[in-house]
C-alpha cells in the first residue's frame, strides 16, 4: 500500500529554495533594499542549512555578494532560471515523501487567481528539476495551489483557509468537499481543518494560512492575533480565534494556542496598509526565523515563539523591505525535506 506523508515543516529539510528578487520586478523602485533583505534571510537561513538559489540573471555578482556578507561556498547553489516574482512558497515545489521517498509535487500556479502574471514562476520547479538542483521525481499537477495557502502537521491533519481554497479564480469547478478528497490523497492526510474567518488588511493571496495561523508541532498551533477591537481587523482575526478554539486533534483534545500580537499598521507610498504579521515564520534545521517590521511588537513575538520552541534558536530577521509588496518571511522561502 502507498504511504505518502507531507511533512510538518520541523521536519528535517535538505535545503531552503529562494527565488532572487530582478532589478526590473516589481522591488525595482526598492531594489537594493530587498536585495538586502533577502540576503539576510541567505545568510541567516545557511548558519543552520543549506540555500538554492534561482535567479534570472548576475549569478557571478550574486555569488561574491553572499560570500562578501559571509555566506559559506558550501552552503549555496545558484541556478539561472527566468522568474516572474520572488514568492518561492507558491511556486515552488510542495514535496511529500511517498513510501519515504521525495516526490516533487508541481501545481499550477496562477499569480493567485490571476492577479499577477505568472508565466515563468509556473514552470520553476521544472526548470529547476532540468537544471540539476534535485533527482527526485516531479509530478505535474493539474490543479491550482499555492504552499502558503495549506499547512501539515506530518501526523494526519492539514490547515487551510476557506477563502483561499475556494476562491472561484482558482478551481472553480470543484467544491469544498472534492477538494478536501484531492488534499487528502495528495498529501496522505487524514482529515482538512478548515477556516472560514481571518484576514489580514492589504493581503493579496485571499487568506493564505501561512499569514493566519501556524502548526509549531502536532500539539500547538500559533496564530495572529488582534487584541484592538477598534482595528478594521479585529472582528476577522477574533472569529478565527475562537474557530481555532474549537478545534480538536485526532484524539479529541484541544490545540495548546499561542496568539502572536499584532504589529502596528505598515503603510505603503500611496497609503495602503500591508499585510505585516508574525505567523510568517520559518521553521529550519534548530532554528525559527521570524520576520519583523521595527515595531515595539517584535520582541513579544519573539519571546512567545521561544516559549514554544525552546530547543531551536529564534532568530528575528527585518522585513520591512519584503512587506512593501505584500509580503513577508515565510512567504519566499520553500523548505525540501530531507529524504529519510
Amino acid at each position: 500500500m502507498r504511504r505518502t506523508v507531507l511533512p510538518a515543516e520541523w521536519a528535517p529539510q535538505a535545503a531552503v529554495l529562494l527565488t532572487w528578487p530582478r532589478k526590473d520586478g516589481d522591488f525595482s523602485e526598492t531594489y537594493p533594499a530587498v536585495e538586502n533583505n533577502f540576503i539576510e534571510i541567505a545568510r541567516t537561513v545557511t548558519r543552520f542549512e543549506p540555500v538554492w538559489i534561482s535567479c534570472e540573471s548576475g549569478l557571478e555578482t550574486l555569488q561574491q555578494r553572499l560570500l562578501k556578507a559571509g555566506v559559506r561556498p558550501d552552503r549555496f547553489r545558484i541556478f539561472p532560471v527566468p522568474s516572474d516574482d520572488v514568492w518561492a512558497r507558491d511556486h515552488g515545489p510542495i514535496t511529500v515523501l511517498r513510501n519515504g521517498a521525495p516526490v516533487h509535487l508541481d501545481f499550477t500556479f496562477n499569480g493567485w487567481g490571476g492577479k499577477y502574471a505568472a508565466g515563468h514562476d509556473n514552470r520553476i520547479t521544472r526548470r529547476l528539476a532540468e537544471g540539476g538542483v534535485w533527482s527526485a521525481p516531479v509530478e505535474t499537477v493539474d490543479f491550482v495551489l499555492e504552499g502558503g495557502g495549506i499547512e501539515s502537521d506530518g501526523a494526519g491533519t492539514l490547515l487551510t483557509t476557506e477563502r483561499c481554497l475556494l476562491t472561484p479564480t482558482r478551481n472553480p469547478q470543484f467544491d469544498r468537499s472534492q477538494i478536501e478528497e484531492k488534499l487528502k490523497d495528495w498529501f496522505g492526510v487524514q482529515r482538512v481543518l478548515w477556516l472560514r474567518h481571518g484576514g489580514l488588511a492589504g493581503d493579496d493571496t485571499d487568506g493564505h494560512i501561512d499569514t493566519l495561523a501556524r502548526f509549531c508541532d502536532p500539539q500547538t498551533i500559533a496564530y495572529q492575533a488582534c487584541e484592538n477591537r477598534d482595528d478594521a481587523q479585529y472582528r476577522e482575526l477574533h472569529a478565527m480565534e475562537a474557530e481555532l478554539k474549537a478545534f480538536r486533534r485526532l484524539d479529541g483534545t484541544p490545540y495548546r494556542l499561542i496568539p502572536l500580537p499584532l504589529p502596528g499598521a505598515i503603510h505603503d507610498v500611496g497609503g495602503h496598509q500591508l499585510p505585516a504579521g508574525y505567523a510568517n515564520f520559518l521553521i529550519v534545521n534548530d532554528a525559527v526565523l521570524v520576520p519583523t517590521y521595527g515595531d515595539p511588537m517584535d520582541g513579544v513575538a519573539l519571546e512567545r515563539l521561544r516559549a514554544v520552541f525552546p530547543k531551536r534558536e529564534i532568530v528575528g530577521i527585518d522585513c520591512r523591505a519584503l512587506i512593501a509588496q505584500y509580503g513577508s518571511l515565510h512567504c519566499v522561502t520553500m523548505q525540501i525535506p530531507q529524504t529519510p
